[in-house]
């Protein structure tokens, strides 16, 4: 028996609760995040915001071939054989689910960045770390492209990969209507609590799957609509759900912020991929997006790579 899948055995039978009327109450807001490691805003960002960046990745993929003419580009469904001419090495560096280049293209849209930005979010964490807020600008975009080879994002913790401050925390979006049939993201209510868990490799993306045998947490999610967002803390364990729907992708976002006084892993300050921020920047309007944290000063933390396998275990 695989032990990492030992709790994900359990069904996600929950739904996350609307903490918008918390917003304007922030000592509950802090309260349910310490109890629960998640919190979920129904309608939080105007839809038709959301839905720009959503236009702008659909119309890149379209510009590759892999969309079906068939459909609006806006309901993104793919060309599915066009899509199976890549290899999976192609099209899962990094579990983006997509190529390379694509990817830079992706990566390029300012629309993408400043969507981090929005005032609804930074008001939520100002809410909650009762401080400024930094959002990271390593913003990272899923676009699963329903390859013949595509695999789930398994159960695990942020923190692993992003280190830096343990009070960090990733705001998961949907870029469009995400229902549970289409593969969202599905978190284990509460299990920040245990702190950080063994690990075992995976070949989803990340490349590291949770231990999770033992654990007596509920796994919620709900049906996602363009606006919605989720927050949880980079020790709650979370995964993506399968998509059932055949041909559509699925196309979210991972933005990160931390209290602006922790410390911070230099590499949350360089672009998702094998790219430069000039090369990104190229084509930008918005100039105060552009290097944003370069005034401030930060304490760095080196990047501990043994961590990820010193709490390896079994059951």
């Amino acid at each position: 028996m695989n032990v990492a899948m030992d709790n994900d055995r359990k069904p996600v039978s929950g739904n996350f609760t609307d903490s918008s009327p918390l917003l304007s109450q922030p000592d509950q807001l802090r309260a349910r995040a310490n109890e629960d490691g998640v919190l979920f805003f129904k309608g939080l960002l105007p839809r038709t915001r959301v839905l720009e960046v959503r236009r702008g990745i659909l119309s890149i993929l379209d510009s590759f071939g892999v969309m079906n003419p068939q459909y609006p580009l806006m309901e993104g469904m793919a060309d599915i054989e066009a899509v199976n001419r890549y290899s999976s090495e192609e099209l899962q560096w990094n579990g983006v689910g997509v190529t390379l280049e694509m990817y830079r293209r992706i990566q390029k849209l300012e629309s993408f960045h400043a969507l981090a930005h929005s005032p609804e979010t930074l008001a939520m964490f100002t809410a909650l770390f009762n401080e400024t807020p930094f959002p990271h600008p390593r913003n990272i975009g899923r676009i699963m492209l329903p390859h013949r080879d595509a695999r789930i994002t398994p159960s695990h913790q942020d923190f692993l990969h992003i280190q830096g401050s343990a009070s960090t925390w990733t705001c998961w979006m949907p870029l469009g209507d995400v229902s549970r049939k289409l593969g969202g993201l599905a978190v284990l209510k509460g299990s920040h609590q245990a702190g950080l868990l063994g690990v075992t490799s995976n070949p989803g993306a990340g490349g590291l799957e949770s231990i999770l045998c033992g654990l007596d947490y509920e796994w919620q999610t709900t049906d996602y609509e363009a606006g919605d967002v989720l927050f949880f803390h980079c020790h709650t364990v979370h995964k993506s759900m399968p998509n059932q729907i055949p041909g559509q992708i699925r196309l979210s976002c991972d933005y990160r912020y931390q209290p602006a006084s922790d410390v911070i892993e230099p590499s949350s300050l360089k672009p998702h991929g094998p790219y430069e921020w000039d090369e990104l920047y190229e084509d930008w309007g918005n100039v105060d997006l552009k290097y944003y944290w370069g005034n401030q000063e930060f304490q760095m933390t080196e990047f501990d790579h043994s961590i990820r396998w010193q709490k390896e275990k079994i059951c």
